[in-house]
């Protein structure tokens, strides 16, 4: 019988081999053998993104293979998702992620959806190029108590001082807390516009967002 760590090792190998049908088997045949999908999630599927993102990085994987990663990604954890009990997940914790208007980088958002997901947050992923008012609408619609806005380019961040002069010119900045992120962003532009936390990463974004909610 297949240990769970070798399931977990398929499906980080699954990811990183941009393998959609592959990651979509081991998701669907480990459900079927009881596999807690959560730590399948985090202990497969997560691991492989993360080293397609540190490929990536080194140059040894290129943006349209790193796209395939994320897409062979999205298609395990939908599956995954679905199957997670109500009472794993904190549904306390309601969360509007988009990556800003301009910019159609999806990648790095995508990673922190499936890491909030897999940490029982109840996330509503806009996609990319969202206004900052659609945003802002779809937080007060939720009842939302994060935001989350990611840029990768220095010509973008922008739209996320806009985000934040909007929240305050429409009196909803005590309503929610903001986090932002993405290769250009740093923690001084986050506390020069007024976001309530900056995210390295997408784990570093999961610990910011929980401290955030202990601070609220």
């Amino acid at each position: 019988m297949v240990s769970n760590m070798e399931i977990f090792e398929a499906a980080s190998k699954s990811i990183i081999d941009q393998d959609i049908d592959k990651a979509v088997e081991i998701a669907k045949s480990s459900l079927s053998q009881g596999v807690n999908p959560l730590e399948l999630i985090e202990k497969g599927f997560t691991d492989g993104i993360r080293k397609a993102g540190e490929l990536f990085d080194r140059g040894q994987l290129f943006l349209p293979e790193l796209m395939s990663c994320a897409d062979a990604m999205k298609a395990a954890t939908d599956i995954l998702s679905d199957a997670i009990p109500a009472d794993s997940r904190n549904k306390s914790i309601k969360c509007v992620i988009a990556t800003v208007e301009g910019d159609i980088h999806d990648i790095g958002k995508g990673l922190v959806v499936s890491l909030f997901t897999v940490n029982g947050m109840e996330v509503h992923d806009l996609g990319a190029e969202v206004p900052s008012d659609v945003i802002i609408d779809k937080a007060i619609e939720i009842d939302a108590d994060i935001i989350g806005t990611s840029a990768l380019l220095n010509t973008t961040m922008k739209q996320m001082k806009k985000l934040e002069d909007e929240l305050r010119e429409r009196g909803l900045k005590d309503r929610f807390k903001t986090i932002i992120g993405g290769a250009p962003v740093t923690e001084r532009y986050a506390k020069k516009i007024g976001a309530d936390a900056y995210a390295e990463n997408a784990m570093d974004g999961v610990n910011k967002v929980f401290q955030l909610m202990k601070d609220k």
